[in-house]
């Protein structure tokens, strides 16, 4: 496609808003134009995050959610345009990843429920949608995540070079794009999901900025042995996880009940570069690119620059990409690959049967 604009939709599963990204591909390159980001209004979050466990009357509440969702997917789509002064005729379709409520892709029956409207959104905003991009590679077998590796590979891949990317959202993911061409990838675990939820519960605020307040803090080795001795850092990829695995009741088991807030702080950074380095380490890289909210973290990035050393670890700013913007901007391109019926998934990351043409088309 030769200057066509796509617009990526993304919100993570720290549910603090809503990333828009549009894309101009000319021939064989394509480009950031535009950026634009809006938080999500509190009474939305509480219910995003509220349908992690069970609760009453949920059928009537994701109806809800869904409809709700979609109008908020639409005011973000038409202020990115109002911002880059298109109109929705310029525009081929909208990727919209959705808002994840639940995501188990193991057991006899493996299931992923992202919610927001593509019928409503196309509606409000007179734009083709791609949307419910998960489902047809986990019916092909596959963990329906992460999807992103096969953007890494198309917008980061260089010829005899080994790079790894590593995103670092509520949950932390890799690829590793290798200097033979090989590609891999899985969520590694938490990202910034467990350190959010337990600044915000013990200092009332969303996130631990740049990661001062885990600085203050030590690690203590016996609680992050203790997380890393869980099933999943064990478990053999393809793999997947969430929030429904990784949440505060989840780190109250391990502990004891006399540890230091700070230091409970503290090691739920480490755990996060940790299970990286760990999923990192059997590879010869020579740079390590971050992307995603953990970008902007210091501490972290310094952590996992000494942890990763002698790999150079930088953000993907480095090389031109803002990390703020990756996700949103890959699946973009993922609805860029179903409106040209080109797969979207690389079955060795999800563990498919094979390539998949992901999403459904909503028709404007």
């Amino acid at each position: 496609m030769s200057n066509a604009y796509f617009i990526g939709l993304m919100s993570g599963t720290s549910a603090d808003g809503i990333d828009a990204a549009l894309v101009r591909r000319h021939g064989e390159e394509s480009e950031l134009i535009a950026t634009y980001h809006q938080p999500l209004r509190a009474p939305l979050r509480q219910e995003i995050l509220a349908f992690r466990t069970t609760d009453s009357d949920e059928l009537h509440r994701l109806a809800t959610l869904d409809s709700q969702l979609a109008d908020e997917y639409a005011d973000v789509t038409l202020a990115l345009l109002a911002k880059a002064n298109l109109s929705a005729y310029q525009i081929t379709a909208i990727g919209q990843h959705g808002q994840t409520l639940r995501h188990h892709p193991e057991g006899e029956t493996p299931y992923t429920v992202q919610v927001g409207d593509a019928n409503r959104l196309a509606e409000r905003t007179g734009i083709t949608v791609v949307a419910d991009f998960r489902r047809r590679d986990m019916a092909a077998g596959g963990q329906g995540a992460p999807l992103v590796p096969a953007f890494h590979r198309a917008q980061f891949a260089l010829p005899d070079t080994s790079i790894g990317i590593v995103n670092i959202g509520g949950i932390a993911n890799i690829t590793t794009l290798l200097a033979d061409g090989s590609v891999t990838g899985w969520d590694t675990g938490p990202g910034n999901t467990l350190m959010d939820a337990w600044v915000t519960q013990h200092r009332a605020v969303a996130f631990d900025k740049d990661g001062a307040w885990a600085a203050e803090g030590k690690v203590l080795q016996t609680l992050l042995e203790s997380m890393l001795s869980s099933p999943y850092f064990l478990q053999l990829p393809p793999k997947s996880t969430g929030p429904e695995a990784f949440h505060l009741g989840w780190v109250n088991a391990h502990l004891q009940g006399s540890e230091s807030p700070v230091d409970v702080q503290r090691t739920l950074l480490e755990l996060t570069v940790e299970s990286v380095a760990q999923a990192l380490d059997a590879l010869s890289l020579d740079a390590v690119r971050i992307c995603g909210g953990g970008a902007r973290n210091r501490c972290l990035m310094l952590r996992l620059t000494e942890r990763l050393a002698p790999a150079v670890v930088t953000s993907t700013e480095a090389v031109g990409v803002d990390p703020e913007w990756v996700e949103a901007w890959a699946f973009a391109w993922l609805a860029e690959q179903t409106i040209a019926g080109n797969p979207g998934n690389l079955p060795q990351v999800t563990g498919a049967a094979d390539y998949r043409i992901l999403g459904a088309i909503y028709q404007a």
